[in-house]
């Protein structure tokens, strides 16, 4: 049997996106503006708060985390 690992925004998340904060330490005003109004990809891993490499394009972005994997807006369908 194959294990699944979770992917770098899969829920739960244990740590903040755009912080890289454990959600338990995270402040409510710690999200950027950007963030809030879905102009800003995320940064960190939700799994292992880990900066994640992120590559924005004209028709969305893509992020990776090197343990948990790619995610892609158009996946999550926030692309713009």
């Amino acid at each position: 049997m194959i294990d699944t690992i979770p992917g770098p925004l899969a829920q739960p998340c244990r740590y903040g996106v755009y912080t890289g904060l454990e959600l338990e330490l995270q402040a409510p005003d710690a999200i950027p503006t950007a963030a809030k109004l879905g102009l800003e990809p995320p940064r960190f891993c939700g799994q292992c708060g880990r900066r994640m490499v992120v590559q924005v394009r004209p028709d969305g972005w893509q992020a990776r985390c090197s343990r948990h994997g790619v995610v892609d807006s158009s996946e999550l369908g926030t692309h713009r």
